[in-house]
């Protein structure tokens, strides 16, 4: 069987809505309603112990992408997030954890990318990890949170969304 994600939200290499875009709070010009989309997988390795979602944007304009969300954590009997478990006041799985992302706190921060930029590719990973729990806090960087995963990573199914302003 081979490790898949979907989502009801946005289907693979479409645009998405502006539910899912940055919220005006952060002040990057944006005005969507921050919330993460629903992602649903199925078919990950025996072996796997927990999950691990992330989202990144390698066009950003920063030399090494951004980072808009790390779950770790995640229980292996957890198979779907539902949309809005990420941003402010969202429900996770017990035991799941949140770490800062590149706005530099924890939890979703939706697509924003530069006004007049050309599309920008949005990455939403799924990782079936070998451990119960990645040794790392909510306040790690992505960086060290990643350098964890490639240590870690049974097989990694991924779905990709897009945006423009």
């Amino acid at each position: 069987m081979t490790f898949t994600v979907a989502s009801n939200s946005f289907k693979d290499g479409d645009y998405l809505s502006s539910d899912f875009i940055l919220s005006s709070d952060f002040g990057f010009g944006c005005a969507g309603r921050n919330r993460s989309p629903h992602l649903k997988w199925s078919g990950a390795p025996e072996a796997t112990k927990s999950f691990a979602v992330t989202c990144y944007d390698p066009d950003a304009p920063t030399g090494s992408g951004f980072w808009h969300w790390l779950v770790v954590n995640i229980p292996a009997d957890v198979s779907e997030l539902a949309e809005g478990a990420g941003s402010t006041g969202g429900k996770l799985p017990a035991g799941a954890l949140q770490t800062r992302t590149d706005f530099g706190v924890p939890g979703y921060g939706g697509p924003c990318p530069p006004e007049g930029d050309h599309p920008h590719r949005y990455l939403f990973t799924v990782f079936a990890v070998k451990t119960d729990k990645l040794d790392v806090k909510a306040d790690t960087s992505a960086a060290v949170v990643g350098f964890n995963l490639h240590f870690n990573t049974l097989a990694r199914a991924e779905i990709m969304g897009l945006f423009k302003r």
